[in-house]
């Protein structure tokens, strides 16, 4: 009895674990901010969140030829959208962020990070074509970029205005239309 007693209290301390682990620094799903696009306080410190700048990072393609920046002023709105292979959703998902980019390429860029360190790259460039991705899609094989952004799931991406602010930080996929007016909100700002 004692020792089923002590079981329990081992696997409730572990989920309350995962559980504080997982929670601390995340942002609710589909975060948006409240106030209009480009207006209000931006803290001066990059972090992963709503309303503050982008955290830097320098990856490379998935080809290796080219390296990309994040970080800073743009001349486009960018999408940063943090993917794996072997993730479900994110082959749900990538048909529309075909359809995004080539819609609103003349306005916006979108980087596909791979999530390298936990993915094959054999299987990332398999699904790239696959799925004929045009956009950039970058490796990610130290998962600093994955720490930076605090992702611990797949799909995860981040709408970024042309002042380097984060706008929109999205986990999971969402519909088509919504993609779209999250969009407006900051091409047209």
């Amino acid at each position: 009895m004692k020792k089923n007693a002590m079981i329990l209290a081992l696997v409730v301390i572990a989920v309350a674990a995962v559980w504080f682990w997982d929670s601390s620094g995340k942002e609710p799903i589909a975060q948006t901010t409240n106030q209009p696009v480009g207006k209000g306080n931006i803290p001066a410190a990059p972090a992963p969140k709503v309303n503050h700048y982008a955290p830097s990072f320098n990856l490379a393609s998935l080809d290796g030829t080219t390296s990309y920046n994040v970080g800073g002023k743009r001349d486009k709105v960018l999408i940063v959208n943090f993917w794996a292979a072997w993730c479900g959703p994110c082959e749900v998902e990538a048909p529309d962020l075909k359809d995004i980019y080539e819609t609103h390429k003349d306005q916006l860029d979108l980087y596909a990070v791979n999530a390298t360190k936990y993915d094959k790259l054999r299987e990332a460039k398999d699904f790239v074509k696959e799925q004929q991705l045009v956009f950039p899609v970058l490796t990610e094989p130290k998962g600093d970029v994955l720490d930076k952004y605090k992702v611990s799931g797949y799909p995860v991406s981040f709408i970024i205005d042309r002042d380097g602010v984060i706008r929109h930080r999205i986990e999971g996929i969402i519909e088509r239309e919504q993609w779209e007016i999250y969009l407006q909100d900051v091409i047209s700002s």
